[in-house]
């Protein structure tokens, strides 16, 4: 199951070295309702490899600011606390896995 994060734990989790994938979404956004049960997928298949979990922009305003996130869904990828992808929109499971397979 995809991890709930916030501005204080996703930092951590970034600076961890872990690979880490932040899906950045809001309840009332209808492609982020869509992407949602892909995410859950994504970190099911992933479990134990890389960290994946979504970020309620409503709740948590500093990390989408950090990052430059302007809109939604937005997932942000991470290798050895860096950012090394992007995803803005709805994309097939495919596609993102691939992403998420560069981070290995």
């Amino acid at each position: 199951m995809a991890l709930e994060f916030t501005d204080a734990s996703v930092k951590e989790l970034i600076e961890s070295g872990k690979p880490v994938v932040v899906d950045f979404w809001a309840e009332w956004c209808g492609p982020c309702r869509m992407l949602g049960p892909i995410i859950e997928e994504l970190a099911k298949d992933y479990d134990g490899k890389v960290t994946i979990g979504k970020l309620n922009v409503d709740d948590n305003d500093e990390t989408p600011e950090i990052y430059g996130v302007r809109n939604i869904p937005t997932l942000l990828f991470f290798k050895d606390g860096k950012l090394v992808d992007k995803q803005v929109g709805v994309a097939q499971k495919s596609a993102l896995a691939s992403k998420v397979d560069a981070l290995l």
